[in-house]
């Protein structure tokens, strides 16, 4: 067996392990108290919250419906949609000048949501809108997330509970290798002739950046609307554009297993969505940085003079 025959037939064994490993270095940096900002700024975060988990797979479906999108785009961006923020959002939140507290806040609890959100939510996109073409099975998707998302991040705060001086490092080298895996995701896929621009199309690539280009707009809008400050928006901003990409690869090697020597054009369709959503969504962060560290660092310093 070649070494990309050897990833397609262990694809969701690296999907899992990435996802877990990046959970498990986002857990031990967590403590309780970090909830408390749920309590501490509701209008923050139920704005964020509904964004997420309400407003973004809303925009979803409105695209399904608006592009006759290939099945395997369209399940794609549904997973795009389901999906929680990751872990990249609390970073970059830190380095847009945004509010940190609350952007963790919003990963934390939505990722605990996502265990009955995710499958309800997929089964609204994908199994209304594209009947016949995928089964969702609920069940299945809530053990996974269970087991591969939540039981990780759990264990991460208490080694961070039990053992704060070795955490950091534990949190360290675990996105690391997270990082490392979908890299090797990457170039098994590439190897295997999964991800082909060509096939993809330039079509779709416009409908991916536009989807991330709306729910970005829609995120600074409705927290604008809802009078939050400049930080707490950066915060949503990022939290609803960056997006939680490891868990929706390990949802789709489990309801779309890669087979050796067997084509599969909806997975492969599907992989790429997420992929060029999670090239894309990196993209978007580096503006982002740039947009909320002037607009933030201009506000705070016009309110010291007044």
């Amino acid at each position: 067996m070649n070494p990309f025959d050897f990833f397609i037939a262990n694809e969701f064994i690296f999907a899992a392990s990435q996802l877990t490993l990046a959970m498990l270095g986002m857990g031990a940096t967590l403590t309780p108290g970090d909830f408390k900002e749920v309590v501490r700024d509701p209008r923050g975060f139920t704005t964020g919250a509904v964004i997420q988990v309400i407003l973004v797979p809303l925009a979803c479906y409105l695209f399904i419906i608006g592009f006759t999108l290939p099945a395997g785009v369209a399940i794609g961006l549904a997973l795009c949609a389901a999906i929680p923020g990751g872990t990249t959002s609390n970073i970059f939140t830190f380095f847009a000048r945004g509010h940190v507290a609350l952007s963790i806040a919003i990963t934390a609890v939505t990722s605990l949501l996502c265990l009955v959100s995710v499958p309800i939510v997929l089964d609204l996109l994908v199994d209304q809108h594209l009947s016949g073409e995928v089964a969702i099975p609920a069940g299945k998707i809530a053990l996974e997330i269970f087991i591969y998302l939540l039981l990780p991040l759990a264990i991460g705060m208490v080694v961070l509970n039990r053992l704060p001086r070795l955490a950091p490092t534990i949190s360290k080298w675990a996105i690391r290798l997270s990082l490392f895996i979908i890299l090797l995701i990457v170039i098994g896929a590439l190897g295997a002739g999964r991800l082909d621009m060509d096939t993809f199309g330039v079509q779709n690539a416009l409908v991916v950046w536009a989807f991330i280009v709306a729910i970005c707009a829609l995120s600074i809008g409705v927290s604008r609307a809802m009078r939050l400050d400049w930080p707490d928006t950066a915060a949503i901003n990022i939290e609803v554009v960056l997006r939680n990409v490891n868990l929706g690869i390990l949802i789709k090697a489990s309801l779309f297993p890669a087979v050796v020597g067997v084509a599969d054009p909806i997975g492969d369709m599907i992989f790429f969505t997420l992929i060029f959503y999670g090239a894309a969504q990196m993209a978007f962060s580096g503006v982002f940085i740039f947009f909320y560290r002037h607009l933030i660092g201009t506000d705070v310093t016009a309110r010291a003079k007044t």
